[in-house]
């Protein structure tokens, strides 16, 4: 089902994408958003839970923080400015039981590829969205799985030689060019695999606007 477009003109609130994900400023603006982005700059390493749904819940929160934490929260509390809202999100990919993160070398960007080749994984992403105005924070899991084809050696190396496999949960790029031929099949949505659910953020901004 297609998230419900929320109105763009005039926007009823203010957004602020806590995130420099290229995937999820394009998500955003496919709904019809207007936003700005700040970035968390935090260590997410640091931030470690062995349950994924715990892991990516926490850093979405942790992004969150520190973003308001270098915001003057008084300025978003103006009677008569429209509200602002903070979207932060967190994905992890899940394959036989292990959490992938976002790979730090070749060797391990391979060994994940090589993995999802004629297999299948799942990701786990959080959405929170916090009403800068009112204080409201609200935050949310969506779930979706993968399924690939067998994906030829050169093909994995092409991704790894790219570099772009390095800025993304598991090194997972579903829509990429060279990925999307060996897609089988997506149980749940797309947009979810790639960074953030439209129906969930959709859901989250107007229960984040609600008194």
């Amino acid at each position: 089902m297609a998230a419900a477009p929320i109105p763009a003109s005039p926007q009823p609130f203010k957004l602020i994408l806590g995130s420099s994900s290229v995937a999820r400023k394009h998500i955003l603006t496919e709904m019809g958003l207007e936003f700005e982005v700040r970035t968390a700059d935090i260590d997410e390493k640091s931030i470690r839970r062995e349950n994924p749904d715990e892991l990516v819940t926490v850093l979405a929160e942790a992004k969150a923080d520190a973003i308001m934490s270098r915001l003057n929260i008084s300025d978003y509390q103006k009677e008569g400015d429209r509200p602002t809202l903070l979207i932060t999100s967190d994905i992890v990919v899940v394959h036989e039981g292990i959490i992938r993160e976002k790979p730090t070398t070749k060797e391990e960007a391979r060994q994940f590829l090589k993995g999802y080749s004629g297999s299948h994984v799942s990701t786990v992403g959080s959405v929170v969205v916090t009403n800068l105005t009112t204080g409201k924070r609200l935050g949310s899991l969506d779930k979706a799985e993968v399924y690939f084809h067998d994906i030829p050696d050169e093909v994995i190396e092409n991704l790894i030689d790219e570099g772009v496999v390095f800025r993304v949960a598991g090194g997972l790029l579903l829509e990429h060019p060279l990925t999307l031929p060996f897609v089988e099949a997506v149980v749940g949505s797309s947009d979810s695999v790639m960074g953030i659910s439209k129906d969930l953020a959709n859901k989250l901004i107007q229960e984040a606007l609600s008194v």
